[in-house]
C-alpha cells in the first residue's frame, strides 16, 4: 500500500492506494479496490466487508528531556489490530527514541495502518489571550509554526526575560509563579480544558473526578518544577506541525477523518487514564498491574514482556495504561465533535474516556464562553462558576 499527501483546503490530506477487489476474509487477506476501500492489506487489518474499526492505537508518555534521557523518558504503548490476544489486536511498548524520531516512526506506522489514533500528554496548546491576543496566531497550528520557528527554545532558555515562563530561577526571577497569575488572574494561566479535566470541583462525575483528586492543575506557562507540563509541550508542538504536514488530522483542530484513512491525533491526560496511584514507586505499579491482571482480561492477555517493562518505568507504566484505556475506547474516535467556539481551536481539548457521553465539546465550549481569554464572567468568578478562592486552593494544593 502507497500513502500520499493530497493538498486540500488546509491540512494535508493522506489517502490510501490499494490494488485489489476491496473485499476482505477478516484475517489481514483483505484486498483494496485502488480507491482506499479495501478492508484489509494482508498486515493484520482484515475486518468485516462494511465495517471500519481503528486498526491502531498509540499512546505516548512524552518528555521534555533536551539530552539523551529522553530516549530513557518516552515511551509508547501500541495496540495493532489481528495482531495478538487483546480484544482481538496485540500491545506492545517501545522505549528508545527521541522526539524527532518517534514523529518520524509514527508517519512510517501510517503508511501500514492509516486508521490509527495516537494520544500524546503534553499540551498542544496556550491560553487563547496569550495565542491570540500576543502572539497574533489565528489558531494553534500557526502557533506551532511560531513556536517551531523562533520562540520555543528562546521561552525554555535561562536568559528568556518573560516572567511569565516560570518554574524556575532565570535571568528575571527566581523561578515562582508571577504576580500576573495571582489572586483574580490566577485563571489566566489555565485552558479551559485544564479546567475540565483537572480540577475535580469542576467535575460533575464522581468516577472522573476521583481519578484526578489530589492532583494539582499545572499550567503550561510552567517550565520547571514538579509535573511541569511546559517544556514538554513547547518541544512537542514541532512534532504536532510535522505530523499535521504530512496528512494526521490533530482533534479538535481537524476533524477526525478515520474513515477516509487519515490518522488521528489527540492531547491525552494520563491521570484521566490511570485513575490514583503512586506510580513512581514500582511497588504501587506491580501492584496496580497485578489487580489490572485479575480483573481486566485485556491486562490478563497481555505478554509478561509488556508488563516487566510497565513496572520498571513509570513513563512505561503511563504509556500502557493509557494505550490500554484508549484501546478499550477506540470506537469514540472516529466521532469526535468538533468544537464550535473559536476559542478552543485556538486552546485545544483534551480527549478523555466517554467524553462524548459525558458531554460533547461543542455544546460545552458554549457554556464555558470566553474562560481561557481575558474575559471573565464577574468579578471574582470564572465563567465556569468557579470561585478564585477555590481554583487558588486546588493550584496551591
Amino acid at each position: 500500500m502507497v500513502v500520499a499527501a493530497e493538498r486540500t483546503a488546509g491540512p494535508y490530506r493522506m489517502t490510501s492506494k490499494r490494488a485489489g477487489n476491496g473485499k476482505g476474509d477478516g484475517n489481514g487477506n483483505g484486498k483494496g479496490d485502488g480507491n482506499g476501500n479495501g478492508n484489509g492489506d494482508g498486515d493484520g487489518k482484515g475486518e468485516a466487508e462494511g465495517t471500519m474499526n481503528v486498526q491502531r492505537v498509540v499512546a505516548v508518555d512524552w518528555s521534555g528531556d533536551k539530552g539523551p534521557g529522553q530516549r530513557k523518558k518516552i515511551w509508547a504503548g501500541v495496540w495493532t489490530a489481528g495482531a495478538g490476544r487483546v480484544d482481538s489486536g496485540g500491545v506492545r511498548l517501545e522505549g528508545g527514541r527521541t522526539r524527532v524520531e518517534v514523529g518520524e516512526w509514527l508517519i512510517e506506522r501510517a503508511r501500514k495502518t492509516p486508521r490509527m489514533v495516537v494520544g500524546f500528554d503534553f499540551c498542544f496548546s496556550f491560553p487563547e489571550w496569550f495565542v491570540k491576543g500576543e502572539m497574533g496566531c489565528g489558531d494553534a497550528p500557526a502557533f506551532w509554526e511560531l513556536v517551531a520557528r523562533e520562540h520555543g527554545e528562546r521561552w525554555l532558555g535561562a536568559e528568556c526575560e518573560d516572567r511569565r515562563f516560570w518554574g524556575r530561577p532565570g535571568v528575571t526571577g527566581n523561578g515562582k509563579r508571577p504576580e500576573e497569575f495571582s489572586g483574580e488572574r490566577l485563571h489566566r494561566m489555565l485552558r479551559a480544558t485544564d479546567i475540565d479535566c483537572k480540577l475535580a470541583a469542576e467535575i460533575p462525575e464522581a468516577e472522573r473526578a476521583a481519578r484526578i483528586r489530589g492532583i494539582t492543575p499545572k499550567s503550561v506557562f510552567q517550565i520547571g518544577g514538579s509535573g511541569s507540563v511546559g517544556t514538554a509541550s513547547l518541544r512537542g508542538m514541532p512534532i504536532l506541525l510535522r505530523l499535521r504536514e504530512v496528512g494526521f488530522a490533530v482533534w479538535p483542530f481537524d476533524r477526525p477523518a478515520l474513515k477516509e484513512d487519515r490518522p488521528l491525533v489527540v492531547e491525552m491526560y494520563s491521570r484521566l487514564n490511570t485513575g490514583a496511584v503512586h506510580k513512581s514507586n514500582a511497588e504501587a505499579r506491580a501492584a496496580y498491574l497485578l489487580k489490572k491482571r485479575k480483573e481486566d482480561a485485556a491486562y490478563a492477555a497481555l505478554p509478561r514482556g509488556v508488563m516487566e517493562k510497565a513496572r520498571g518505568s513509570e513513563d512505561a507504566f503511563d504509556a500502557l495504561v493509557s494505550c490500554m484505556v484508549m484501546t478499550a475506547r477506540r470506537g469514540e474516535f472516529a466521532a469526535l465533535k468538533t468544537p464550535r467556539d473559536a476559542a478552543h481551536r485556538v486552546e485545544g481539548w483534551t480527549w478523555a474516556p466517554g467524553i462524548d457521553r459525558r458531554r460533547s465539546a461543542s455544546p460545552f465550549v458554549e457554556e464555558l464562553g470566553d474562560v481561557g481569554g481575558a474575559h471573565v464572567a464577574g468579578v471574582g468568578e470564572l465563567a465556569v462558576g468557579l470561585s478564585v478562592d477555590d481554583l487558588a486552593t486546588a493550584v496551591d494544593h
